[in-house]
C-alpha cells in the first residue's frame, strides 16, 4: 500500500475546484463521462494500431446510482491504468494525459476522436463528492489499482482484485450535492451533455417485448404469448449522431429524424439543413437548420448547440457563428474552438474568425443553391427565412457582397425579384427628376392600402418590405446603389417624387389655390402639418397625409435602435396634408362663406385622412365620431 501527497502547489486546490474552478457544478458528470470515452477510444486506437494485444469488443460506459450508499458509480471499459499512471496522471493536479497521448500518437490519433487537453477534469468530481475511489485495471497484464482521496490533499493508493479491464469511479456524493443521487437528475445531465457521445453510455435497464417463436402460425387468441418481456440495457445516446456522418450517407428524412431528436418538443418541420464538413485548415463539421422565423430577433437566439468531439459545451456559440445565424438552431462539433478550463467560455482565437467566415460562406453558397435549383419553391419560403438574410446583409460584409444572388425583394401583388431584376421592372416608370429609380415600397399592406391603390392605379410596382429592420435595410442598399432611391408608398406625394411624361392640371386658377391654402392653414395645426395642394384624378382622396421620406425613416431608426447614436432621440411629428385641388371637396371648402361651416368641414376631412395612417386616437377620435354622426342626422 502507498500513501502520499498529490503534487499540488497550494493546499487548499479541493476548496479552489469547487467554488471557482467550474461554472457549473452539474457538469462534473460531462468531464467524467468524457474521461471514461478518451480511454475507451484511447484503446480503440491502440487496437487498431496493433500496440495493445486485447480484443476491443463493444465497450460500454455505465452510470448507476446507489442511493441508499450515498455513492454514484461510473465505469467504462477502457484501457484503464496502472498504479504508475495512476500516481502520474491522477497524483499530479493537470497533468492530462490525454493530452500526452495525443503528443505521442500526434500522427495516427489525430482523427481518434479524443477529446483531450482537459486534465483537471477528473478533479470536478470534488465539486459534488467527499470523497472519490478509482478502481482501475490497465490493458496491459498487470494488478489493479485502488486510488483513495477524502478531498485534502492526502490519499492512498494500493492493490485491487478487479480482473476486468477498464476503470470504476466511485462518488461519495457530498450532503450538500445529494440532488446528484435522484435518477431524475442523473438522466437529465446525460442527456443534456452527453447525448452524442461516441461511446454507448449505460443508465438503468428498460423492458423490451421480444419475440420467442418466430416464423411460427400462432392462432390469434394467442398471440400476445409468442412474446416475453425481458429487461434490456437503457442506453441514452447516440454515439453516432447525423452530424458525423458524411451528406451523401444521409436523406432529407434522416436530417428531419436527427432535428426531432435535438428538438423533441419542436413540432413543426425546418425549411431546409445545411451541412458543414470541412477538415482545412480547421476541423469542424455541424447540421444548421433554418426553421420558421418569428419577426422577434431576439427569442430565436440561442438554439444552436455547440459541440467538441461529441461532447456537449454550450449553446452560446457568440463569436463562432455570426450573429445573423445565432437565430438558426442544429449543431457545430470542433476541435478546433480553443476553450478555458471549464470547457464554457470562447477565447480569443483566430480559428474562431475563420470558423465564423467559413460558416457565412456556406450559408450563403446553400442559399444560391436553393434559389437557383427551385426558385418557386425559395420563393414560397422567403418570408419564414427573410428576417434572417436581411439582419445577415446589414451585419456580416462577406454575406452581404453575395446576397444579390438570391436576396428577393416581393411586390405587395407577391410577384419576386432580385434588386437587378427590380431595377429593370421600375426603370421606364418610375425615375425622379435627378434620373434616379424610385423603389416604392410598402411596410404593412394592410394600414397602407389606400396609399397602395393609389399607387397602383399609376402603374407603379410597389414591394413589401415589413421587417423591423427595414429602415437600416433600405440606407444599406441606397449606399451601395447610387442610382436607386427607396421611399414609402404613405410618403412624400409620390406625383412630386416621380416624373411624369403627363401631369394634371388644376381645376383651381393660381389665385383660387393661394384662397385655398390660405383658408387651410388657418385650421390645420401647423405645428403638425405643412399643407400642400396637388392637381390629382378628380376619384383620389380630397386630403391625403404623408411623412417626409428623411424625417420618417430616421424616426424609424431612432426607435430601432439606430437613432441614438446621432442624437436623433426625439422626432417631432411632422407630417404632409396634401390636398387634392380636383377634388369636389377643395371647391366646395373654397366656396363655403360660412366660417364655422367651413371650418367643420377642414376639420372632418383632416380626421378621415388622419384614420387612414392611424393617426386618430383617444379624445380626438371620440370628438371625430360624434361629428360624423351629427352629420349623418
Amino acid at each position: 500500500m502507498t500513501t502520499g501527497k498529490i503534487n499540488v502547489s497550494v493546499e487548499n486546490i479541493f476548496p479552489l475546484i469547487k467554488k471557482f474552478l467550474y461554472s457549473d457544478h452539474e457538469i462534473f458528470l460531462r468531464e467524467l463521462v468524457s474521461n471514461a470515452t478518451d480511454a475507451t477510444l484511447k484503446l480503440k486506437h491502440l487496437t487498431s494500431i496493433g500496440e495493445a494485444k486485447v480484443e476491443y469488443g463493444n465497450p460500454i460506459i455505465e452510470v448507476k446510482i446507489d442511493k441508499e450508499g450515498k455513492k454514484l458509480h461510473l465505469t467504462d471499459q477502457g484501457l484503464g491504468m496502472t498504479s504508475e499512471e495512476v500516481e502520474k496522471y491522477i497524483n499530479q493536479v493537470a497533468f492530462s494525459g490525454a493530452e500526452e497521448f495525443l503528443e505521442k500518437y500526434k500522427d495516427s490519433a489525430k482523427d481518434s476522436g479524443i477529446i483531450g487537453h482537459f486534465g483537471l477534469g477528473f478533479y470536478s468530481a470534488f465539486m459534488v463528492a467527499e470523497k472519490v475511489e478509482i478502481i482501475t485495471k490497465s490493458y496491459k497484464d498487470e494488478p489493479a489499482a485502488h486510488w483513495i482521496c477524502d478531498g485534502s490533499p492526502s490519499f492512498t493508493l494500493e492493490p485491487h482484485d478487479k480482473t476486468t479491464r477498464g476503470t470504476e469511479i466511485i462518488l461519495h456524493i457530498a450532503e450538500d450535492s445529494l440532488e446528484f443521487l435522484e435518477e431524475f437528475k442523473i438522466r437529465e445531465l446525460l442527456t443534456k451533455y452527453n447525448k452524442f457521445m461516441p461511446v454507448p453510455i449505460k443508465f438503468g435497464t428498460r423492458k423490451e417485448k421480444i419475440e420467442q417463436k418466430k416464423g411460427e402460425s400462432v392462432a390469434e387468441e394467442d398471440k400476445d404469448k409468442i412474446f416475453t418481456e425481458v429487461e434490456v440495457d437503457n442506453i441514452i445516446n447516440n454515439p453516432n449522431p447525423a452530424w458525423t456522418k458524411q451528406p451523401a450517407d444521409l436523406t432529407d428524412e434522416d436530417y428531419k429524424k436527427f432535428y426531432r431528436e435535438l428538438y423533441p418538443m419542436q413540432f413543426e418541420e425546418p425549411l431546409f439543413n445545411i451541412h458543414l464538413n470541412v477538415d482545412y485548415p480547421f476541423n469542424l463539421t455541424g447540421i444548421l437548420y433554418f426553421p420558421k422565423m418569428s419577426a422577434d430577433l431576439q427569442l430565436q437566439k440561442d438554439k444552436i448547440q455547440l459541440y467538441q468531439n461529441q461532447v456537449y459545451v454550450t449553446d452560446n456559440v457568440e463569436g463562432i457563428v455570426p450573429e445573423f445565424l445565432g437565430m438558426l438552431k442544429g449543431v457545430i462539433d470542433s476541435p478546433d474552438i480553443p476553450l478555458n478550463v471549464s470547457r464554457s467560455y470562447l477565447q480569443a482565437d483566430g480559428n474562431v474568425k475563420k470558423i465564423a467566415n467559413y460558416i457565412t460562406r456556406k450559408v450563403a453558397d446553400k442559399m444560391k443553391s436553393l434559389f437557383s435549383e427551385n426558385r418557386e419553391d425559395f420563393e414560397k419560403k422567403w418570408n419564414d427565412i427573410k428576417i434572417v438574410l436581411e439582419y445577415g446583409m446589414l451585419s456580416e460584409p462577406k454575406f452581404y457582397e453575395k446576397a444579390g444572388d438570391f436576396v428577393l425583394y416581393p411586390t405587395v401583388d407577391d410577384k419576386y425579384y432580385t434588386l437587378t431584376e427590380l431595377k429593370e421592372t421600375i426603370k421606364a416608370n418610375q425615375t425622379d427628376k435627378n434620373g434616379k429609380l424610385v423603389v416604392l415600397y410598402a411596410s404593412n399592406k394592410d394600414a397602407q392600402h389606400g396609399y397602395i391603390e393609389i399607387a397602383k392605379e399609376k402603374g407603379y410596382e410597389i414591394i413589401l418590405l415589413d421587417s423591423p429592420i427595414v429602415s437600416h435595410l433600405i440606407q444599406k442598399l441606397e449606399a451601395d446603389n447610387e442610382n436607386l432611391t427607396f421611399v414609402r408608398v404613405d410618403s412624400d406625394h409620390i406625383d412630386k417624387l416621380i416624373q411624369k411624361e403627363e401631369t394634371q392640371i388644376s381645376k383651381l386658377s393660381d389665385d383660387e389655390s393661394t384662397q385655398l391654402k390660405t383658408v387651410l392653414e388657418e385650421i390645420v395645426p401647423k405645428s403638425n402639418y405643412s399643407v400642400q395642394l396637388e392637381p390629382m384624378d378628380s376619384a383620389a382622396a380630397p386630403f391625403i397625409i404623408t411623412q417626409p421620406e428623411f424625417m420618417r425613416r430616421m424616426k424609424e431608426m431612432s426607435q430601432s435602435g439606430g437613432g441614438g447614436m446621432f442624437g436623433m432621440g426625439n422626432f417631432p411629428e411632422m407630417y404632409n396634408l396634401v390636398v387634392n385641388t380636383n377634388s369636389d371637396l377643395a371647391t366646395t371648402i373654397l366656396n363655403t362663406s360660412d366660417k364655422t361651416a367651413q371650418e367643420e368641414l377642414v376639420k372632418q376631412a383632416l380626421d378621415l385622412a388622419k384614420i387612414s395612417q392611424g393617426l386618430l386616437k383617444g379624445e380626438a377620435l371620440t370628438a371625430f365620431v360624434k361629428r360624423s354622426f351629427e352629420l349623418i342626422k
